[in-house]
């Protein structure tokens, strides 16, 4: 497998990303991924790349009214690379920058159908409660997940 690197965000990556969601979930995702998320969280959204082509992304950003708490948007990686490390990878970087700026809790959420995402949080340390019902509005339950980061 090649060499993956990591780096951050640029606004102009959204199409790239978009593009591949719905493959790598298997069913409609990218709807959730609107443009805004890189115009405005690019600096500290990060994208995984192995020789040019997309392996993997995390959206995330530090929550501008809960000021000890970032959060994770959307995060995937591409089926191929999936078991080697590389979502942890994203997480470690993104953890690491919201340390380093005083954060002290790191949120997600994802639907109690994503299994594979509610294993993920779990072995990375993340507290997982749920399904919280209507969490996202009427019939839209989410199971939530909870980092505390430690010193």
């Amino acid at each position: 497998m090649a060499d993956v690197r990591v780096r951050t965000a640029f606004p102009s990556d959204h199409p790239r990303v978009v593009a591949v969601c719905d493959d790598w979930w298997g069913r409609p995702v990218a709807h959730i991924l609107p443009r805004l998320f890189l115009d405005h969280f690019h600096t500290t959204s990060l994208i995984a790349e192995a020789e040019g082509e997309l392996a993997g992304f995390l959206v995330g950003f530090p929550s501008p009214s809960v000021p000890g708490e970032a959060y994770v948007h959307f995060a995937g990686v591409a089926p191929e690379y999936r078991g080697a490390g590389l979502a942890s990878r994203l997480y470690d970087r993104f953890t690491g920058g919201a340390r380093a700026e005083g954060r002290t809790v790191v949120r997600a959420v994802t639907s109690p159908a994503n299994e594979r995402s509610i294993a993920f949080h779990r072995s990375y340390g993340f507290e997982v409660t749920g399904p919280h019902t209507d969490y996202d509005g009427p019939g839209t339950d989410r199971m939530v997940f909870t980092l505390r980061l430690g010193e």
